[in-house]
């Protein structure tokens, strides 16, 4: 069985432990990056969730960390699911290509940290989506598949994708509107998978909760592009080393809702970049659902049967403190 892990930091001090209950049973060793931990802690860990035997702080007592560490490449897979497709005013049938951009390791932060709005963004999304970790270096095309898939993801974390659609649709800039500072929330926990788990990645119940409000609710057997054919894609064109993490995308659910006829001019090269923003933001106005300061955001992954859990996350959007120095 796999175990849950967790980045915490106590005393200013970073650390890593495996969550048994209610308490944090502490690896003693320092790692300082999510890949030397895979290298060097993974297996400490695994003996002492075994052997029950280690020093322990309790969860309340700390300050959990996101679980991915910088520097990271962050590949996100974009409209991997229908019901996402059909509210972004796309075909809603598996297209012919996997539609793949990245994102900035800066974004990342804990499960707990306050998602910050910049000042000029109107339009800020959530995004539920199962991250995978990868367990090895890839320097060259891999056939992967699901039953090697263990060799090349080690774990899984809960990412909420926050995104600002007025920068990503009008601008074109998908990694601009999804990479602000706080947009990437990651863990509570990094889920070690056993290799008999692997199939259990088909099968996870994947829910956000606004205010209470549920929001989004899927299941991962409904991804387009599966995990072990996204990795075999992305091994023919790029690296990835361990540690790096790749985001399946999201369900339906989130506040962008759009039409296609909609869609396709806030996308159009041939459009005027202000005549889309303005498009956008009219289209969208009476929309209830976007994010606003004070609103929480919850986020749970896990499997039917609890036996894979990567924890609660919850977060709140606060304003940005700091006006925008592109219009000063």
């Amino acid at each position: 069985m796999g175990i849950q892990v967790v980045r915490f930091e106590k005393e200013n001090k970073a650390s890593w432990g495996v969550v048994a209950g209610d308490k944090i049973l502490v690896l003693n060793e320092a790692y300082g990056t999510l890949a030397e931990f895979l290298e060097k802690g993974a297996e400490k860990a695994r003996g002492i969730m075994k052997q029950g035997t280690a020093d322990f702080v309790s969860l309340k007592e700390v300050n959990i960390l996101s679980p991915v560490t910088k520097p990271a490449r962050i590949v996100c897979q974009g409209a991997n699911y229908s019901t996402h497709r059909a509210e972004a005013g796309l075909e809603t049938g598996r297209p012919p290509f996997n539609m793949i951009f990245s994102k900035a390791d800066s974004s990342l932060c804990g499960a707990y940290t306050e998602i910050v709005r910049p000042a000029h963004v109107k339009l800020l999304d959530y995004e539920i989506e199962l991250g995978l970790v990868i367990g090895t270096d890839i320097t060259a095309p891999a056939h992967v598949t699901d039953k090697n898939l263990h060799r090349y993801v080690a774990g899984l974390v809960i990412v909420d994708d926050v995104s600002a659609r007025d920068i990503q649709l009008p601008e074109g800039q998908w990694l601009k509107g999804k990479s602000y500072r706080t947009f990437g929330p990651t863990g509570p926990y990094l889920y070690l998978l056993d290799e008999e788990e692997i199939p259990l990645i088909h099968d996870l119940e994947v829910n956000l909760w606004v205010n209470d409000e549920l929001r989004q609710s899927a299941n991962t057997n409904q991804l387009l592009f599966k995990p072990a054919e996204t990795l075999t894609e992305l091994s023919e064109i790029m690296d990835l080393s361990k540690g790096d993490l790749i985001i399946t995308g999201t369900t339906g659910g989130v506040a962008l809702n759009l039409s296609a006829e909609i869609m396709g001019k806030v996308s159009s090269l041939a459009v005027p970049g202000q005549e889309k923003l303005d498009l956008l933001v009219e289209n969208q106005k009476t929309s209830a659902k976007y994010l606003r300061d004070g609103d929480v955001i919850r986020c749970t992954i896990k499997s039917q049967d609890g036996r894979i859990d990567l924890g609660e996350q919850i977060n709140t959007v606060i304003p940005s403190q700091v006006a925008s120095l592109l219009n000063s």
